[in-house]
């Protein structure tokens, strides 16, 4: 007998697998391994940036009382008495009608405060002259207007990528403490699977989910162990999945889903006690998308058919491993667009589209990538965002507002909000 199943709200299938993802602790790393982390601590400033007030430009530090009355038809001369490049601070303080030239970030010298670019002076022997006045303040930086000592800059949980870099190197952070990022298993399923290598023969296809997942997971710098492929035999399908599961910190398997006679993975999971959140969702494509939990470890089970397992793997894999990595925004951030095309299906789920967006002169669009049945392939690889049209909606036309969800996104949003 087929079992029926009940499909529940994309939502609350996120919440399921969210509750479950289980943070791995911390480590301390240095400073040049630290991309692609989470911060286990926050960014505190430990001094103030700037250190001291500097010049932002190439150009002269002045008296600003000494431009007093400069005009086009009165220029007002002063005397240069000496040189600080970036490093370097000046000898002694500048009098009347005296400048410093001075180099983009170097210490202001005593008693000036202003800096005259170089485009606004004409030099001359010993000299320059301006033409406009100069007000106090005017082209300085001054000392903690970046940061303060002390301030909290970047929270803990926050996704490192290079301007966090800079922080943390501005700080003086050698070392770092981030989460510790889990270790996936991968295993294909299915007798149909052939190599990348193999050439094709009647009733097989190539395996594209298992390097698929491989590089979702390199574009997250997350590290597998692959377990191949495994036929639709359940005893030797059990004892892969019982290995992989031992072996790391959470399992994705692809195919046998389904409620097909070698749809194996329900029985899988029944015979290892594992506890199935659940094996159906309200959504198109991969509504067939299981989700286990055996101890603390979560049991991917997404759809063979490739469009299916690309988009449950952006859905709930990939928010539930940044939140394992103790990331506080590891959802998709959603845009608003409009659709560049007819879209007519009825939507009796909620539907993921592969999808390009551009800007246009009307804003932005968002066009389906090409066929988008669950088990196309070329769209995926022309998608850069995934439309989102809702449950028991009867079809788009053009120009019609939708939602789409950005993928490869590195910064991500703390709230499921569809």
């Amino acid at each position: 007998m087929v079992e029926m199943r009940k499909p529940i709200p994309v939502a609350d299938a996120v919440r399921l697998v969210m509750e479950h993802a289980m943070p791995l602790g911390t480590e301390m790393i240095d400073l040049e391994q630290v991309y692609g982390r989470v911060l286990a601590e926050p960014i505190i400033a430990k001094h103030d940036v700037p250190p001291f007030d500097r010049s932002p430009y190439d150009g002269f530090a002045i008296r600003s009382l000494d431009s007093a009355g400069a005009a086009g038809d009165n220029r007002v001369s002063l005397t240069v008495i000496g040189e600080i490049g970036a490093g370097y601070v000046g000898d002694k303080p500048i009098g009347e009608k005296e400048a410093y030239r001075i180099m983009t970030g170097a210490q202001i010298p005593e008693n000036a405060d202003a800096v005259v670019m170089l485009e606004q002076a004409i030099e001359m022997d010993g000299g320059f002259t301006l033409r406009k006045p100069f007000e106090a303040g005017e082209n300085i930086s001054y000392k903690g207007e970046d940061a303060k000592e002390g301030e909290l800059l970047i929270e803990t949980g926050s996704l490192v990528h290079p301007g966090t870099i800079a922080l943390l190197a501005t700080f003086g952070y050698a070392q770092v403490k981030v989460a510790k990022r889990p270790v996936a298993g991968i295993l294909s399923t299915g007798t149909e699977l052939l190599e990348v290598e193999d050439e094709l023969v009647p009733g097989k296809i190539r395996n594209s989910n298992g390097p698929m997942i491989k590089g979702q997971l390199n574009r997250m710098g997350i590290a597998y162990r692959s377990y191949g492929m495994a036929a639709d035999d359940l005893d030797a399908c059990t004892s892969i999945v019982e290995q992989a599961i031992a072996e790391s910190d959470f399992l994705i398997t692809t195919g046998g889903v389904s409620v097909g006679d070698y749809d194996h993975l329900p029985a899988i999971y029944e015979r290892l006690g594992a506890e199935v959140l659940f094996n159906k969702v309200a959504m198109r494509p991969g509504s067939v998308t299981t989700v286990a939990v055996l101890g603390n470890k979560l049991l991917f089970g997404l759809s063979g058919n490739p469009s299916a397992c690309f988009t449950g793997f952006e859905l709930f894999t990939r928010p539930a491993i940044l939140a394992m990595m103790g990331g506080t925004a590891p959802f998709m951030p959603r845009m608003t667009a409009k659709l560049g095309e007819d879209f007519t299906k009825p939507n009796p789920f909620t539907r993921f589209i592969r999808a390009t967006w551009t800007f246009t002169e009307a804003g932005i669009e968002a066009v389906p990538a090409g066929f988008n049945k669950s088990n196309a392939v070329s769209s995926i690889a022309r998608g850069n965002c995934l439309i989102v049209l809702p449950s028991g909606t009867r079809g788009y036309g053009m120009g019609d507002e939708i939602d789409i969800l950005l993928l490869g996104s590195e910064q991500g949003v703390s709230e499921w909000t569809l």
